[in-house]
């Protein structure tokens, strides 16, 4: 029978058999076999306590480092062209024989006029915070309370102001600036944003009929602003453009009595350690402390009242989020109360005895953030004291969709073309916060 098995397993199984069983028979492991057991090392002061110190001091004595001698690098600066082995030349810098500004390395920041060893953390327009309003409200020591203010919302309440009556041209405004203003088919954000906030300022103009101060208004784009503070142990700057500020003649009234301000004293700022409150801004150390409106001293327009954000990218990753839109709308609100009330108060750390109010909206062409800020105070170093105050209205939707082009199944339209769910109360608080400081 095993004859039998060894004649149909063929000669290349006899012969892998053959070395198996003369691997076993000289003692030799293979991958058949189960590994011997090993037993442990034999216990000699070299295993239990390790070599004695002569020993170790010959092991660590230092070897004799062979003497380098400098050789000539090989360049193909003499071949004039590109040799295969040969290293690139280094050649000295060229002279010009005069200054070139496109091709002239700048000093060195150590060198500058402007350098300080103490940092300086800036918020610019590009600045997205990491923590959102939390961040915002711990750097600029402020106070948050949900929805509008008592003042802005007396305006949407108020029948006698007849916001209903623009309702209906908002409405119409609206699908201009979605629908109609251009021969695309599908017009991009960077479009229709920017036209529907024109449209939007345009109807709440229309209201100088009624309210004669409406205009004694101006409306800045590209304006710089530039306020410092200090903030603990960190000194503060916000700095560049503005987005598009609105200016008028007189300033907005407080918004919050004296018994909310005082009750501020109570409020303790939100935390988020182990994350730093500076994360996400630029720190520099050439910078200049400047505290500036933006506007010359006699200015007719000098007080702010409202900025616009318009978030406009037709890229979503380009655009801010919301929560990162209402931070900066908050950041750069502080900056033109901040710079304001030293203008007029100067740069003394003080309890302002009439608060700045600095007003804040922010849209990508859909969704709309309303913003209240009230500058109580410029005494910003620590948490301790009166603290600043601020409404914010999140998240409200000006329409639900803008259909450019019908949708049809089995020649059926199932969606027209139009605007769909739009929102008049979103307009109306645009509105109010236009009037307010007016009515």
């Amino acid at each position: 029978m095993v004859v039998a098995v060894m004649m149909v397993a063929g000669p290349m199984a006899l012969r892998r058999a053959g070395v198996v069983a003369a691997a076993a028979a000289r003692g030799l492991a293979t991958r058949a076999g189960r590994p011997r057991h090993r037993s442990p090392l034999p216990r000699t002061p070299w295993t239990v306590r390790g070599p004695p110190p002569e020993v170790l001091a010959e092991l660590a004595e230092p070897r004799s480092v062979r003497e380098q001698v400098e050789l000539d690098t090989v360049t193909y600066a003499e071949r004039l062209h590109y040799v295969p082995g040969l290293a690139r030349p280094r050649f000295p810098a060229w002279d010009r024989g005069w200054r070139d500004p496109w091709h002239t390395p700048g000093p060195r920041y150590e060198e500058m006029a402007l350098y300080k060893e103490r940092g300086c953390y800036i918020c610019h327009q590009g600045v997205r915070m990491l923590e959102g309003v939390r961040q915002a409200q711990w750097l600029t020591k402020t106070k948050l309370v949900e929805g509008l203010p008592p003042a802005v919302q007396g305006i949407l309440d108020n029948p006698a102001l007849g916001l209903q009556e623009l309702e209906e041209r908002a409405e119409h405004m609206v699908s201009h600036a979605r629908l109609w203003d251009t021969a695309e088919v599908a017009p991009r954000r960077e479009r229709y944003c920017p036209m529907l906030f024109e449209n939007l300022i345009h109807i709440c103009r229309l209201m100088s009929g009624k309210f004669p101060s409406l205009s004694k208004r101006m409306l800045a784009r590209n304006c710089r602003i530039a306020a410092t503070w200090e903030r603990e142990s960190f000194l503060l700057q916000v700095r560049g453009l503005s987005g598009i500020l609105m200016n008028s003649m007189t300033p907005i009234p407080p918004v919050a009595s004296k018994e909310e301000i005082l009750a501020t004293k109570e409020h303790v700022l939100e935390t988020f350690y182990p994350i730093a409150p500076t994360i996400d801004l630029q720190e520099v150390n050439v910078y200049k402390e400047l505290n500036d409106t933006g506007f010359r001293d006699g200015y007719p327009y000098s007080h702010p009242h409202t900025l616009f954000f318009l978030e406009s990218a037709n890229v979503r990753t380009d655009r801010f989020r919301p929560e990162q839109l209402r931070a900066k709308m908050l950041m750069f609100a502080f900056g033109n109360a901040l710079a304001k009330a030293k203008a007029l108060h100067g740069n003394d750390p003080k309890v302002l005895e009439q608060p700045v109010v600095v007003q804040s909206i922010g849209t990508d062409g859909q969704l709309f953030q309303f913003m209240v800020f009230q500058l109580n105070t410029t005494d910003l170093v620590s948490n301790d004291g009166i603290k600043n105050l601020v409404w914010i209205d999140s998240d409200q939707n000006l329409y639900e969709r803008a259909q450019c082009v019908p949708e049809v199944k089995k020649r059926v339209v199932t969606k027209p073309a139009g605007i769909s769910g739009f929102q008049p109360d979103t307009f109306k608080k645009f509105l109010a916060l236009y009037l307010h400081g007016t009515v």
